[in-house]
This record gives structure tokens, sequence and C-alpha cells, in this order.
């Protein structure tokens, strides 16, 4: 009988900026109305990065978050791969501050930068090092 590896989401998280900005806020500062956005985008408000919000400090605080949920320390994480199409910096990986920033040690991480496909990429990417288990297989 032939086994398979197979990848699972254990936790999930989400963390946005600090600042909201509405249409109503816009078009005090633009010739536009909430009326046009939403019309337009759908939109009715958006999060902007104040100082101290990156990329990275967004990601470590949703990558505690999915710990959490999954009863995970952060010490059983040997891959991070980060999607993103605002890293912190062009250098170091993202991916690697936020590895830093958990306390991980050990283990692979790496930014996948394909824009709206971004996620999706990562996901597969992801799978393809759990199922492959160059990484991971002694610790599931």
């Amino acid at each position: 009988m032939v086994s398979h590896i197979r990848s699972c989401v254990r936790g999930v998280g989400a963390a946005l900026p600090a600042r909201v900005v509405t249409n109503q806020e816009l078009a005090r500062k633009v010739d536009t109305s909430d009326e046009w956005i939403r019309q337009r985008t759908g939109i009715a408000q958006r999060y902007v990065a104040g100082a101290g919000e990156t990329t990275s400090t967004l990601a470590t605080e949703a990558a505690k978050a999915a710990l959490a949920r999954a009863d995970l320390a952060a010490d059983a994480i040997d891959l991070i791969v980060l999607a993103t199409a605002t890293p912190d910096l062009t250098f170091p990986a993202t991916a690697t501050q936020v590895q830093a920033n958990l306390g991980v040690s050990h283990g692979a991480a790496f930014d996948l930068q394909a824009v709206c496909s971004g996620f999706v990429f990562a996901v597969a990417t992801a799978d393809k090092f759990l199922r492959s288990a160059p990484i991971t297989s002694a610790r599931l």
C-alpha cells in the first residue's frame, strides 16, 4: 500500500494596519465621493500602514494568530513562504524577518512575489514542500 502525505491548513490568522481611511476622508482630499468610489469599485474603506507597520510586522501578527488557532508553537515551523508584492526590503527576504520575529532559528524562509496570484502560488509551493517532505517530515 502506498501512503500519501497530505497537507492541511491547521490555523489561519490575519492582521490589518490600525489606520482606516474611509471614502469620506478621501473625498475631503480629492474630487470624489463615497458614492462614486463604491459604485465603481465596491470599496468603502481601506487600511493604510502607519509608522512601524510593515509587511513583516503584519505578517508576524497574522502568523502568531494562526499558530494560536492551530495550537502550535513557533518552533514547530520549518518553512515560511511569504507571498507579497510589498516586501519590507529587497534583501533580505521579508519571510526571514517574520522567521526572526517569531523566534524560529531553523528551517527555511523565502518570499514569493506573484502579485495578485501570490497567495495561490504560495499555498501550492508550501503544499509541494510538505508533500515531498524535505524539511518537515521529521516534525510532523
